[in-house]
């Protein structure tokens, strides 16, 4: 980087590639700010690991379970319940945690896939402009040539940047869904033959 500062970096490479350089860094923008957030909110929802026992130890008294336990078992069980009560609650809170999770899960997948198809664009551009100056250049094929082709290079390199570190984020996060979908559905099991068994 020459000394240059991380800005004074940012700038150059903002000009050497373009004008599409700037819905591209907006576009990385959106991408690392949904990996936050959906990152974040899967931390909050986690179930801890609890064994068997430990599970019908909270079942049993909700108010001493780690604080997501003690949330879904006070409102699957809060009334009168019944077996398709306690299943119907089950599935609204699946509904409202994990749908969530997936609208994200597919809003980050759209932004990630169209990261590398911008920096696609830019190489056509940039190639385009090389063709256009190969055309109407009078000798300085050289830096013609050499302008176009960095062009075309860096929003290639800058869309696949983007894309890459969004795309093990999304990997991250479908784990973290399974696992969670995973707990909660041993929840269901063990609250249903813990309660019925009573």
């Amino acid at each position: 980087m020459n000394n240059q500062t991380f800005w004074e970096f940012s700038a150059d490479i903002l000009q050497s590639g373009g004008l599409l350089m700037i819905p591209l860094y907006f576009l990385a923008a959106l991408v690392f700010a949904n990996c936050l957030q959906l990152y974040f909110y899967m931390s909050k929802q986690n179930l801890p690991k609890a064994s068997g026992e430990e599970l019908t130890k909270y079942i049993r008294e909700p108010e001493k379970a780690p604080y997501t336990y003690s949330k879904i078992l006070r409102y699957v069980t809060d009334s009168d319940w019944t077996e398709d009560i306690i299943n119907t609650r089950f599935n609204e809170v699946h509904l409202a945690v994990l749908s969530i999770v997936d609208r994200r899960i597919r809003y980050l997948q759209t932004l990630v896939a169209s990261a590398p198809l911008m920096g696609l664009l830019g190489t056509v551009i940039g190639m385009l402009a090389t063709f256009v100056g190969l055309a109407n250049s009078g000798g300085e094929t050289v830096d013609v040539v050499a302008g176009g082709i960095k062009e075309a290079l860096i929003t290639t390199q800058t869309g696949l940047m983007i894309a890459l570190p969004g795309l093990f984020v999304v990997l991250i996060v479908q784990r973290r869904k399974h696992k969670l979908e995973a707990a909660m559905a041993k929840l269901r099991s063990m609250t249903l033959a813990t309660l019925t068994t009573q």
